[in-house]
């Protein structure tokens, strides 16, 4: 079973912040995932300041999503 995102925050450097069902935020690194098809669009920083959660994860204006199970597991666990 995979955890829902409850919110998504962008920061700067292509960053996110992940709130999931459990509690935990967690960053996740877009970086690497820049050069793959639509997410290309996503360099222009006026198109990633768009995600938002939609339905269990997060997506963008442009149509660009990912699955929660893969923002999961590819994060990191921020301590506060």
């Amino acid at each position: 079973m995979y955890l829902t995102v409850k919110d998504v925050q962008p920061q700067d450097g292509y960053l996110l912040i992940l709130t999931f069902e459990n509690g935990e935020k967690r960053q996740f690194d877009m970086k690497p995932y820049l050069h793959l098809g639509i997410f290309n669009e996503l360099i222009e920083k006026k198109v990633f300041d768009t995600v938002c959660k939609n339905f269990d994860t997060i997506a963008w204006e442009n149509g660009a999503d990912f699955d929660p199970e893969v923002l999961y597991q590819n994060s990191i666990l921020l301590e506060y």
